[in-house]
C-alpha cells in the first residue's frame, strides 16, 4: 500500500529520489576513500572516527599477533589498517580551519604542514613494517613494530594535538 505523500508524488509526476541523501563522508567511507571536505566540523568528525578505528585496529592486531600469534587471522585487519592509516586517506580531513572548538588539533598543523605531513609517511612505514613482520610470522618483530607504531602515533599527537 502506498503512503499518501508517496502517492501524491507519483500523481504529480515528480522524480522519486531518496529524501535523505547519503552524506559525502558516508559515501566516501563506503568506497574506501576520504571525502572532499568543505565544512571544518565535518572534517573533524570524520577524522576523529577514522583515528578511533585505527586505534581499535591496532588493539585488535596486538591481540592477534602478540597474544594469539595468528598472522593469518590478522591479515584482513592489517589490510584495513594500511588503507585507513595512509596519508592519502587521512590528509584530506585536515583542512585549514578544522581546529578549535570540537577539535583536538592545534593550529600548528597548518603552520608546519610539511613536518606534519611527514608524520603520515612515518605512519605508513610503520604499518608496512608491521605487515612484513606478520607475513613472515615473526611475532617478536611484530611486537616491536606494534610498539614502534604506537610511538609514531604518540609523537605526532604530542606535537599537534591538545
Amino acid at each position: 500500500m502506498l503512503t499518501r505523500p508517496l502517492f501524491v508524488l507519483l500523481l504529480a509526476g515528480l522524480p522519486m529520489t531518496p529524501l535523505l541523501a547519503e552524506p559525502a563522508a558516508d559515501a566516501a567511507a563506503a568506497n574506501g576513500s576520504a571525502p572532499a571536505f568543505e565544512d571544518p566540523r565535518q572534517a573533524v568528525t570524520w577524522r576523529r572516527e577514522e583515528l578511533k578505528e585505527i586505534e581499535r585496529l591496532v588493539r585488535q592486531l596486538r591481540f592477534d599477533l602478540v597474544n594469539n600469534r595468528d598472522a593469518r587471522g590478522a591479515a584482513p585487519r592489517l589490510e584495513e589498517l594500511a588503507e585507513r592509516a595512509s596519508g592519502d586517506h587521512l590528509r584530506p580531513a585536515f583542512i585549514e580551519g578544522s581546529h578549535g572548538r570540537g577539535s583536538e588539533a592545534r593550529a600548528r598543523i597548518w603552520e608546519e604542514w610539511e613536518a606534519f605531513s611527514e608524520g603520515f609517511d612515518a605512519l605508513e612505514a610503520r604499518v608496512e613494517a608491521l605487515r612484513a613482520a606478520a607475513e613472515a610470522e615473526d611475532y617478536a618483530a611484530a611486537t616491536r613494530e606494534l610498539s614502534d607504531l604506537s610511538l609514531t602515533c604518540r609523537s605526532c599527537h604530542r606535537r599537534y594535538r591538545y
